[in-house]
């Protein structure tokens, strides 16, 4: 029963109430039995979080023959309308309204449901499991693994079932990288360059050498606590909750703690809370003193480039290893149990993940880390590989060992509830404003409200 109440505070609900029935292992016990995928529909519903996915799709999917003026619905050839049907990530509510939505897939018009829906590593598993049925496996779509044998291998055991079956497509692989400015390297390092950049930043003993010299020089090392989350957070030694039970914070997560206290007491970091905010979106524009960010390949287009568009820092970037390696996110396509338009998503799903033209065009205009390992191999190796944004540098040679590597075999349904609320709620203790203790207990209190079925458990702490 538990891994069914994992869809959400609204399911969860339902399930308790005994509205949802079926527990057992195996087939015939899924939230959409009974529901069929088919063929023939007249609208494509895809559910997104945000219009990055669709941006790229209305430009490089071929068969777009035109869209809305307000780019909300995409024309296909056929006469297919594609309709994207956005949600905010955060608090959860991008996955709370898609929950909703595939829980009526067998009670509505064929051309209301949900065709297709993307999902983040974050919680990613929960839309795999078999007992919930709500992803078709690929295999059901008629896609081999000759079709995806150029794909990280990670990308796919991260969505892989208890069954074995793969059940969502990655366009993109996410390895992280330090990304700096090349003047503030200048001014305090003496050079922009990559290697000798990288030898500074090799390991933490020597990021935080220099990130003395840059604090001595009037500059920030890095933004705010969340950069630095996700190396810590991709580097624990098992996930978030325990059998459905109990959330265990890792150690390395009180390393985070007891690290980001101590850099924002000491200036190291800006002290910006969180991310996707304008204090952060200024501490990426032409004007900041801060030197450095933790990102993955999209973080070039998505994060850095519309900051600094149109300005001398436009170009201001070059890209060195991590002093640790992470991964974050990544963006999996999901065909949903009930699609009547089956064929046409395992077109988009094929031609936006496996198609090498489209993926070749994501690396260099959209300074993508495609996922085509042989491909990102290509171009690694490429002296006419690189971006403007980086002053040209090949970027996918700083990443591409670190993607053979990705490792996701700590994360959990849980986990964008976890870092949601683990970061906001020790965020007052970082100002000062409450004690350690007080976080705990309040990050306690705010998990068990996102996941109610955690009470009994309780939290274990190192």
């Amino acid at each position: 029963m538990r891994k069914k109440r994992v869809l959400s505070l609204a399911l969860a609900s339902m399930m308790v109430l005994g509205l949802l029935s079926g527990c057992g292992g195996g087939g015939g016990s899924g939230l959409l039995d009974g529901v069929q995928a088919s063929d023939g529909g007249k609208i494509i519903n895809i559910y997104v979080w945000n219009e990055e996915f669709q941006g790229k799709f209305n430009e490089n999917y071929p068969e777009v023959e035109r869209l809305s003026n307000d780019k909300s619905v995409a024309y296909l050839k056929d006469g297919t309308e594609v309709h994207w049907i956005v949600n905010p990530t955060q608090d959860g509510v991008y996955q709370q309204k898609l929950d909703e939505a595939l829980l009526k897939q067998g009670r509505v018009s064929a051309d209301e449901r949900v065709d297709m829906f993307l999902v983040e590593a974050d919680y990613a598993l929960k839309y795999v499991d078999p007992e919930v049925n709500v992803a078709l496996p690929i295999s059901a779509l008629g896609i081999t693994e000759g079709d995806i044998a150029n794909q990280y291998k990670y990308t796919l055991e991260a969505m892989t079932g208890s069954d074995g079956e793969v059940r969502g497509l990655s366009y993109q692989a996410t390895p992280g990288m330090l990304v700096y400015r090349r003047s503030i390297a200048k001014a305090v390092l003496g050079t922009d360059d990559p290697e000798a950049v990288g030898a500074a930043v090799a390991d933490w003993d020597k990021f935080y050498e220099t990130a003395e010299q840059m604090k001595a020089a009037g500059y920030y090392m890095y933004s705010g606590r969340a950069d630095t989350y996700r190396i810590y957070s991709n580097n624990v030694s098992a996930p978030w909750v325990k059998n459905d039970k109990t959330v265990v914070v890792d150690p390395n997560m009180m390393k985070w703690v007891e690290r980001s206290m101590k850099d924002t007491q000491e200036g190291i970091n800006h002290n910006v809370p969180g991310q996707w905010n304008d204090e952060w979106n200024k501490d990426m524009g032409p004007d900041s003193k801060v030197f450095c960010f933790f990102l993955p390949a999209w973080g070039l287009d998505v994060c850095i480039a519309p900051n600094v568009k149109d300005t001398a820092a436009a170009q201001d970037w070059a890209a060195c290893p991590s002093p640790q390696s992470f991964f974050w996110g990544g963006t999996w396509l999901v065909a949903a149990n009930g699609t009547d338009n089956a064929s046409q998503v395992k077109d988009i799903m094929l031609t936006m993940t496996a198609n090498r033209d489209i993926l070749r065009t994501l690396a260099m205009n959209y300074g993508e880390m495609s996922n085509d390992q042989p491909l990102m191999e290509e171009l690694s190796q490429s002296p006419d590989f690189g971006i403007e944004l980086l002053g040209g540098q090949n970027y996918i040679g700083v990443l591409s060992d670190v993607a053979a590597t990705v490792d996701l075999s700590n994360i959990s349904s849980y986990d964008q509830g976890c870092v949601e609320e683990f970061q906001n709620t020790f965020g007052d203790y970082f100002n000062n404003k409450i004690s350690l203790d007080k976080a705990k207990a309040n990050f306690e209190m705010s998990i068990t409200e996102r996941y109610p079925w955690l009470v009994g458990g309780g939290v274990v702490w190192p």
